[in-house]
């Protein structure tokens, strides 16, 4: 799934479970204000600059986050809503249903904080039991299976997914994982930043076992031994370049051959722990090296460390559901990575558990309040004037065949769109959620409801009208195996989307984002799945090699802009299927708003800007974002994303639209010579 940011940039905005509640900066009332330009910052030396150093220079970010940007922005706006909703259903003056009671229980017993207080580490006692009588090989195999059922993380990943190259079905999937670290590279590499941060977690992971009731010695011993551990799955587990590759993580087998290929776990007895008797055909092993060093270590590595190993995974998963003590040095550890100053409110942090666990029960309620049938009238007409100056522009490609080209043109004929919200909501008649049962357990039975939810797609026809993100999301996303694009009601909101604003912001703002999430069904990774959304080859073996001639353009160019110091560099290989679709998404949303302008009346400029000009502006102002230094390194090691500065500058430094929008010369900035420039799409 291709998104618009990163997963992860929303991460530490839900550790918090309590701490002062912070005033929300002043709405911005314009759709392009003036004060949050720095007109002393030229708009052809820095764009990024020049747009938004007004609002950089204004909006500190608040203690409690990471980073401070428009996404948050908008987040926090939908977090009051959703606030609304909940309290609503708790005060009984919206209509009860069976699924709202159940949301409104789910809420009410994370809010419930004196209660968390008394729980402590009860709720996670019969874990820690189960796993302290572990006595060999079986019972190791057997915990593995049991923690996968209970969607905690441990040793490898297992889900259900459509097959990659045979899109209308359902297959499993054995992937890498069980790592506490954001990254294999945080085990692996040698600078002294990076050992101190394994010491910190070493401790850390310490810390929280003797919170569970483990004695101090006892715990630092185990704790090193989970670094043993996750160490032995990182040096096994590929790259997040590696990853990038869908043909390198595609290897489908049957249970017989995954058996041979990974010796040393009963993958037969796993998928009956797992209720899967004589339902799995053919599995897809991501990583068959790690698969094969995971079940390898089942019998090579001690069992007590296996049982250390669990224990952390079980207090890691629970912690931010348990009592203060636990959630203080969660917290604490992430800081180190976030850089966040202080815990957010627990009122945000719950509205995030129901919007994880309840988050379509939520959505439903919050689409009924902000998102008008127009509104998604509007964003549809939007994404199809859009499709069509994509189809005009593959229709002209001159670097394309013909025979390439009309399969492009079928691809892109098959796009699904999906605004807003899903025509069938999620059905929770099987989840249960008891008034007076502690939080932790409640989110247990949660996350196993969605964990057999997920495990019983197999046998059956894909479901095409499934989403992977909730309604009040404020991000979007493409996904290959569904060709599909979609955007949910939480971003078709200022500053991306705006009934009141001229079309220039429109275009600049949600029409790029729309043209983003459409080149990425074209961009490194999408462009190897078919119309159907099949990994297969399509294109001719010349027209390959000049897309990664042009690709190569764009890892260089973002692989030469640094990150805080000019010691830390954009990883342009990583970044790469993001940059591409930033640079066609754009391209196709500028030639869509002039398609919106022909035949009207040139509309006059505002606050002294052309139409032109407030696109890129709108453009520009949507990735304004004030990012703390331990956050900008650690988003450079892991997001497939580009800076905010970068993502505003370096496309627009390849669009000659931009240079005459703006007057830039060619010796400026802003201007990349054609030896230099990229252009794909």
């Amino acid at each position: 799934m291709r998104t618009l940011r990163p997963a992860l940039a929303t991460l530490f905005l839900a550790l918090g479970a309590a701490g002062a509640q912070q005033p929300a900066p002043a709405r911005q009332t314009k759709p392009i204000d003036p004060a949050n330009l720095d007109t002393t910052c030229a708009a052809c030396k820095d764009f990024y600059g020049f747009a938004n150093g007004g609002w950089l220079k204004r909006n500190e970010i608040p203690a409690a986050y990471s980073q401070w940007g428009s996404f948050n922005e908008l987040a926090d706006r939908n977090n009051e809503v959703l606030r609304l909703v909940l309290d609503d259903l708790a005060r009984g003056t919206t209509a009860p249903t069976a699924t709202t009671t159940k949301l409104a229980t789910l809420y009410a017993s994370c809010m419930d904080s004196a209660a968390v207080e008394r729980a402590g580490a009860t709720p996670i006692a019969g874990a820690l039991t189960r796993i302290s009588r572990i006595r060999d090989r079986a019972g190791v195999e057997a915990e593995l299976a049991q923690l996968h059922n209970d969607a905690v993380q441990a040793g490898f990943g297992f889900f259900a997914s459509p097959d990659q190259k045979r899109s209308g079905e359902v297959i499993v999937n054995v992937v890498q994982g069980g790592l506490g670290l954001p990254d294999r590279d945080y085990y692996l590499k040698p600078d002294s930043a990076t050992a101190a941060l394994r010491t910190a977690y070493v401790q850390h992971v310490a810390r929280m076992l003797e919170l569970s009731g483990t004695p101090a010695a006892a715990a630092r011993a185990d704790a090193e031994r989970v670094m043993a551990i996750e160490t032995a799955l990182a040096k096994a587990s590929m790259t997040r370049v590696q990853l990038r590759d869908p043909n390198a993580t595609y290897h489908k087998m049957t249970l017989a051959e995954l058996t041979q290929a990974a010796p040393g776990l009963d993958w037969a007895a796993y998928l009956h722990r797992r209720g899967l008797d004589g339902r799995v055909a053919a599995l897809n092993v991501a990583q068959p090296d790690f698969a094969k060093a995971v079940a390898s270590m089942v019998g090579s590595v001690p069992v007590e460390s296996w049982r250390a190993y669990f224990r952390w995974r079980v207090v890691n998963d629970a912690a931010p559901q348990l009592s203060s003590a636990f959630v203080n040095e969660n917290f604490r550890f992430s800081a180190l990575l976030s850089g966040a100053k202080e815990l957010l409110p627990r009122y945000k942090r719950c509205i995030g558990v129901a919007d994880a666990r309840m988050g379509e029960a939520l959505g439903q309620a919050y689409v009924a309040r902000t998102f008008s049938p127009a509104a998604k009238a509007r964003a549809l007409e939007m994404v199809g004037n859009i499709q069509k100056v994509m189809r005009t522009r593959l229709a002209a490609l001159e670097w394309m065949s013909d025979a390439t080209r009309q399969q492009a043109l079928a691809k892109l004929d098959a796009f699904v769109n999906k605004i807003g919200y899903p025509d069938k909501w999620i059905d929770y008649t099987a989840l249960v959620v008891k008034p007076g049962d502690a939080f932790a357990t409640n989110v247990l039975r949660a996350d196993r409801f969605a964990v057999r939810r997920n495990l019983d797609k197999l046998g059956k026809p894909v479901d095409r009208g499934e989403w992977g993100m909730t309604p009040p999301t404020v991000n979007a996303y493409y996904n290959p195996p569904f060709n599909e694009i979609v955007f949910p009601a939480g971003i078709l909101q200022p500053p991306f989307f705006d009934p009141n604003a001229d079309d220039a912001v429109n275009y600049g703002g949600m029409g790029a984002v729309i043209g983003h999430e459409i080149t990425h069904g074209f961009d490194d990774q999408g462009r190897q799945y078919d119309a159907q959304g099949n990994l297969r080859d399509w294109w001719s073996k010349e027209d390959a090699e000049r897309f990664t001639k042009r690709a190569d353009v764009v890892v260089a160019q973002f692989g030469g802009y640094t990150v805080g110091d000019t010691a830390t560099r954009v990883n342009g290989k990583l970044t790469l299927g993001e940059n591409i679709a930033d640079l066609g998404g754009l391209t196709i949303a500028y030639y869509a708003l002039q398609k919106a302008l022909e035949g009207k009346p040139r509309p006059a400029a505002i606050d002294g800007f052309t139409p032109e000009q407030r696109f890129f502006l709108a453009w520009a102002q949507i990735w304004r974002t004030n990012t703390r230094p331990e956050f900008a390194r650690l988003l450079v090691n892991v997001d497939p994303h580009a800076p905010g500065r970068w993502r505003t500058n370096g496309p627009l430094s390849n669009m000659p639209e931009f240079a005459k929008a703006w007057g830039c010369k060619a010796a400026d900035p802003m201007v990349r010579g054609d030896t230099l420039r990229a252009q794909i799409w």
